[in-house]
């Protein structure tokens, strides 16, 4: 096998380590399992071909968070949606509404409001750093996440801090 680092970490331990990650950030953009495998699948690929240098892992992090984006992007140009959200969803997935998980509200929402609240609250990163990850200002982001509270809250029906 390859000795490939990333971060000072091996690739069998990256794909591991960041796994779940990249694949709820690609289930969030898609909406679907079957398309986020294959652009998780490609995200771990162009990580693997590219190599690049990171700084460290909270760089290599937000890397293949960057790349999980932007290959759902290129995928939904590629496909265009066909069945309509709530028949996408794999609602098995989603079926326990309990006042930990607000994944299954989180699909109610446009994808602008669903990335923002995403990074936030299941990522634990700063409005600075979602900035940065998603190429958009700072204060537009906080606004996205003011407004995506304000529906997630409706959609919920409690209080989301």
């Amino acid at each position: 096998m390859d000795d490939k680092k990333f971060a000072g970490l091996p690739f069998e331990q990256v794909v591991r380590k960041y796994s779940d990650t990249v694949g709820k950030v690609c289930l969030m953009r898609l909406r679907n399992w079957a398309d986020a495998e294959d652009c998780f699948q490609n995200v771990f690929a162009t990580l693997y071909k590219k190599s690049p240098c990171f700084e460290s892992e909270e760089h290599l992090k937000a890397w293949l968070i960057r790349v999980s984006i932007n290959e759902c992007v290129s995928f939904l140009r590629r496909h265009k949606p066909l069945l309509p959200l709530k028949d996408a969803v794999n609602t098995a997935v989603f079926e326990n509404h309990d006042s930990l998980d607000i994944s299954w509200a989180l699909f109610e929402l446009d994808e602008k409001y669903r990335s923002v609240l995403y990074l936030y609250y299941y990522e634990r990163y700063k409005i600075d750093e979602i900035a940065q990850i998603l190429g958009k200002n700072s204060s537009t982001v906080k606004t996205l996440l003011r407004r995506g509270k304000e529906k997630l809250k409706k959609i919920y029906g409690s209080d989301v801090k």
